[in-house]
């Protein structure tokens, strides 16, 4: 159907859509969800919502970002009343928004529940961004270079408390790998865990993924709300990126 109204869309391995807009602009959608986890009476993991937006929201940023693409619109579709949880929930999204410097230029919309009374949270949340097709951060991998992960993979209840003693990659981690001229590529890690992701890295780049004999982290554990980054580079200049990032770093394996 897109082809039908000019949008031809591109190939890719990864979690997200990549649509070419013309000879020079592609856009990319990308999306999470959430169910089963919030403020209501059945759910789960309780948290509070506020703090479900902005994790919800970080995973379709960083997989929209990650391509090298920018961000421009937001759709939140809210499972829960507008008030007080939808409400709590948006200020959730907006502050990670802001964490990517988002906040002047991306439009925000979205809908909730407004006419039956939800007993159980569940949330929706995608990103719209636009690249330059020169500047998509995709299947640029290079033989040879080394696969690390930034983060530790953790699901559930395990994430707030990973998040206050420093083991989650965010959203300004993954904007600091993508300011570094030696960084090929970058993928956030969810549901499916490093391993999977790391070998979405290797099938763009056409390379194989040969793991690390001493891993130091679960390679097949989820990563939940995209609590780990992983990043591609040559090997030397990995004490670099230890300068630039305090999070944990460890070696997944290398590109063949």
């Amino acid at each position: 159907m897109a082809e039908q109204f000019g949008i031809v869309p591109i190939k890719t391995f990864r979690d997200v859509l990549v649509f070419a807009l013309d000879r020079h602009r592609v856009m990319v959608v990308g999306c999470d969800s959430s169910g089963g986890i919030g403020p209501k009476p059945m759910d789960v993991v309780k948290v509070d919502g506020h703090i479900l937006g902005k994790f919800t929201a970080r995973v379709a940023l960083m997989e929209v970002l990650s391509t090298g693409a920018k961000p421009i619109c937001l759709v939140n579709t809210l499972c829960v009343e507008p008030k007080p949880t939808g409400l709590k929930i948006l200020q959730g999204i907006r502050e990670e928004a802001e964490r990517a410097g988002l906040k002047s230029r991306l439009v925000i919309t979205g809908a909730s529940e407004k006419n039956v009374p939800v007993r159980q949270t569940g949330l929706g949340v995608t990103i719209i961004g636009v690249a330059k097709r020169s500047e998509l951060r995709v299947g640029l991998s290079r033989k040879k270079n080394v696969v690390v992960s930034v983060g530790i993979p953790l699901v559930g209840s395990e994430v707030l408390s990973g998040e206050r003693k420093g083991l989650v990659a965010e959203t300004k981690d993954l904007l600091k790998l993508l300011d570094l001229d030696f960084i090929n590529e970058v993928i956030p890690v969810g549901s499916r865990g490093i391993l999977h992701e790391a070998q979405t890295i290797a099938k763009e780049s056409h390379l194989k993924l040969q793991l690390a004999q001493r891993l130091k982290v679960n390679v097949k554990k989820s990563g939940g709300p995209a609590t780990v980054i992983l990043a591609t580079l040559p090997e030397p200049q990995l004490p670099n990126v230890y300068d630039k990032i305090s999070k944990p770093i460890n070696m997944i394996g290398k590109l063949l």
